[in-house]
C-alpha cells in the first residue's frame, strides 16, 4: 500500500507493498512507517518518546515539520532519548541513504548537480550524491538547493557514522584508539561527536610526536581533516566544540552570528580569558592544531586569502607534498615573501593572517616542532607559563643563554616560528611584548602610527632611557636576539 514520507514541506510517495516498514542497513526506516493523516504525512513529533522532549523545548510551530523537530532536539544537550535516540537515529540514517530523499536533492538541485560534475558522477541510490553535495555547498547558489543541503549537513554531522564513508575509511583507528568506547554518561546521546574529536586528538599527538602515539591511516587522516574543513563555516557541525563550549559562546560571543567561521574567531581570541571553561579552551586548542596542518580548516583564512595564494603560486611547487603546502606555516612564509618584496596582498587576506601569526605567537603548543624539539627547556624553565605568549618569551629566554644552554633543534624552532609569525612587522602580533611595552609605546613611541614596524625601533631607541620600563626592556630583548638573526 502507498506510504507518504514528508520532508520540509515536500510529500513523496512511497511504495512499501503490505505495510512493513522500509529498513536500511537492517535498521527499520521509520520514516516510512503508516502515517496517521495522508493529507500531512507521519510526524516525528507525534511519537510517544519524542512528545515530552519536544513539549518541553522546541517551539509549537515547528512541530509538523519533521527537519524542524530533529534540529531543535539534536542541538540540546537537556533531551533524554533513551527509547527516542533509536527513532531518531533511525530517522536520521533515512534521511542520509534512502533513495526517496536523493529524489528531492535531484529536483531541488537540477542546475547545481549538471554544474559540479563530481556530483554529477555519483552513483545514484547510496547517500553519495548529498553527501557530494555537502562537500561542495561553498559552490551552491540555487536559493532552494541551497537551503536543503544546509538543513542535510547539519544533520549528516550530528553523527560520525552517517557522514558518508567516515566509518569505512577510519574503522581501524577508532578501535585501535579506543575511540568507539567514549562515553560521556550514559543518559549523554551527543557523544558522537567526541568519536571525531578523539580522532583528532590522535592525529595531533602523531604530529607532536608524542611517546606512544598511534600512526593514523592515510584515508581517515583525509577523512578527519575533510570532516574539519566542511565543518570550518559553522561550529555547529562541530558537534564536540559546539557542546563544550555553549556557555562559552553565551559569555564571550553572544552577539556575533553563526556563519563563515565568525564564531570560532571570536572563541579564538578570548581562549586565555580567565572565565574561559578549560573543556571549550581544550576544544578549541584542538581546533587550531588542525588549522596549523591545514589552512582550509579556517574558513575564513581560506577564502580570504584563495586569491592571493593562486596568484603568488603559493601551492604550485609539484615537489612538495600536499601536506606540506597545506600547513599553515607554509601559507604565511610564501604570503610575507610576497608582501616583504613589495607585491599586494589583499587587505582582508592580510586581516587574516595578522590573526594567525598572533595566535601562534600566543600559543606555542600549536607549533608541534616546538613541542616536540623544545620539552625538556620548557619542563626545566618555563612550565605553567602558557598563555598569552609568555612560554614562548621565557624560551627565546632560554635562546638568549641567560637559563643556561638550549637544544639545537629548539633553537631551530624557535627561529622558524618567528620567522613565521614575523612580529618584526607589526609588534602587535607579540601579546606579550605589546602589553609589557604598552606604557612605553604611548610616551616614547606615540608619534608613530599604530602598527608601523617602526615602533620596534623606537622602542630598542628607547632601550637604556628613562621611557624604558624593565618588563618591556626584557620582553624586547628575548624578541630582538632573535630578529636580529635573520635580517630579513
Amino acid at each position: 500500500r502507498s506510504m507518504i514520507l514528508y520532508f520540509h514541506g515536500v510529500v513523496i510517495p512511497a511504495q512499501n507493498p503490505g505495510g512493513v516498514p522500509a529498513a536500511v542497513n537492517g535498521a527499520p526506516v521509520l520514516a516510512a512507517l503508516p502515517p496517521r493523516r495522508r493529507s500531512s504525512g507521519w510526524k516525528l513529533a507525534e511519537e510517544g518518546a519524542c512528545r515530552e522532549d519536544l513539549t518541553r523545548l522546541c517551539p509549537k510551530h515547528s512541530w509538523n515539520n519533521n527537519l524542524a523537530v530533529l534540529e531543535c532536539l539534536q542541538d540540546r544537550k537537556e533531551v533524554c532519548w533513551i527509547v527516542g535516540d533509536i527513532l531518531l537515529w533511525n530517522y536520521k540514517l533515512n534521511l542520509t541513504t534512502d533513495p526517496k530523499f536523493e529524489s528531492v536533492a535531484v529536483e531541488v538541485c537540477k542546475t547545481t548537480i549538471a554544474d559540479i560534475k563530481e556530483c554529477a558522477a555519483e552513483e545514484r541510490g547510496k547517500g553519495y550524491l548529498v553527501s557530494c553535495l555537502v562537500d561542495h555547498r561553498g559552490n551552491i547558489t540555487e536559493y532552494q538547493c541551497n537551503q536543503y543541503i544546509v538543513k542535510m549537513t547539519s544533520i549528516v554531522f550530528s553523527d560520525y557514522r552517517l557522514i558518508c564513508g567516515f566509518m569505512d575509511k577510519c574503522r581501524e583507528d577508532i578501535n585501535t584508539l579506543h575511540c568507539g568506547s567514549i562515553s560521556t554518561g550514559e543518559k549523554d546521546v551527543h557523544s558522537q561527536g567526541e568519536v571525531i574529536a578523539c580522532l583528532e586528538k590522535g592525529l595531533v599527538r602523531e604530529a607532536e610526536e608524542q611517546p606512544g602515539a598511534h600512526t593514523i591511516g592515510a584515508n581517515c587522516k583525509k577523512a578527519i581533516m575533510r570532516v574539519a574543513e566542511l565543518s570550518s563555516d559553522d561550529f555547529h557541525l562541530d558537534r564536540y566544540l559546539y557542546f563544550s563550549c555553549r556557555e562559552d559562546r553565551e559569555r564571550f560571543c553572544e552577539n556575533t552570528p553563526a556563519g563563515e567561521g565568525r564564531v570560532y574567531k571570536c572563541l579564538f581570541n578570548h581562549k586565555f580569558e580567565e572565565a574561559m571553561s578549560e573543556k571549550c579552551r581544550d576544544a578549541l586548542t584542538t581546533r587550531q592544531k588542525l588549522i596549523a596542518q591545514d589552512y582550509k580548516v579556517s574558513y575564513s583564512l581560506a577564502k580570504a586569502c584563495k586569491t592571493d595564494l593562486r596568484k603568488y603560486r603559493c601551492s604550485a611547487d609539484a615537489n612538495m607534498p600536499r601536506a606540506r603546502e597545506a600547513r599553515l606555516s607554509y601559507l604565511l612564509l610564501c604570503l610575507e615573501s610576497a608582501v616583504h618584496r613589495g607585491r599586494t596582498v589583499s587587505g582582508e587576506c592580510q586581516g587574516e593572517m595578522l590573526d594567525y601569526r598572533r595566535m601562534l605567537m600566543e600559543d606555542f603548543s600549536l607549533s608541534p616542532e616546538i613541542v616536540l624539539h623544545c620539552r625538556g627547556e620548557i619542563e626545566a624553565h618555563c612550565s605553567g607559563l602558557h598563555r598569552k605568549g609568555r612560554t614562548l618569551h621565557c624560551l627565546m629566554r632560554v635562546g638568549r643563554g641567560d637559563l643556561g644552554a638550549i637544544d639545537n633543534l629548539c633553537q631551530k624552532a624557535l627561529q622558524t616560528l618567528i620567522q613565521e609569525a614575523d612580529p618584526g612587522a607589526d609588534y602587535r602580533i607579540d601579546r606579550a611584548l605589546n602589553e609589557a611595552c604598552e606604557s612605553v609605546i604611548q610616551t616614547a613611541c606615540k608619534h608613530i602610527r599604530n602598527g608601523d614596524p617602526m615602533i620596534l625601533s623606537c622602542l630598542m631607541e628607547h632601550l637604556y632611557t628613562d621611557k624604558m620600563v624593565e618588563d618591556c626592556e626584557h620582553r624586547l630583548l628575548e624578541l630582538q636576539y632573535f630578529i636580529a638573526r635573520d635580517w630579513k
